[in-house]
């Protein structure tokens, strides 16, 4: 399974909101240059995220992003999902009317199985645990 770019961002940007997390609103200036992103797209990776209700901007002169849920109630999969739409490895993994051959398939269990793990997986990991991971690296 491949990532997209986007949703990498997306990642390293919520990370680093709940690294900051209840200390006020984070510029999207401050977000690029820690996480080593271009501004100009980091504001295209935060539009979906906004859109979802996982981040909310303030304006003003002291305003930027804050998240709009504690970080423990966000995982990596519901990130995923806001970003890029449903986690699946093959389109019939999720839709089996969408292959005529899904019921005749020996490896369409395999794409189920795997799409499941994959999720469950995400949906145990959670911003809070990568904040946490990510202040244990900065301080090395």
């Amino acid at each position: 399974m491949h990532f997209s770019t986007k949703i990498r961002y997306a990642i390293r940007a919520m990370i680093q909101l709940a690294v900051e997390y209840g200390q006020g609103p984070v510029r999207l200036k401050d977000i690029a240059d820690k996480q080593d992103i271009s501004l100009k797209y980091l504001e295209q990776v935060m539009a979906p995220l906004r859109i979802g209700k996982y981040v909310k901007t303030i304006k003003g002169n002291k305003g930027g992003y804050l998240l709009m849920r504690k970080p423990e109630e966000i995982s990596l999969y519901d990130l995923i999902c806001c970003v890029e739409g449903v986690m699946s490895p093959v389109g019939c993994a999720e839709n089996p009317e969408s292959c005529a051959r899904a019921n005749i398939c020996a490896v369409h269990p395999v794409w189920i199985d795997l799409k499941e793990k994959t999720n469950n997986e995400l949906k145990k990991t959670l911003l809070s645990d990568l904040a946490r991971d990510q202040l244990i690296i900065n301080s090395k």
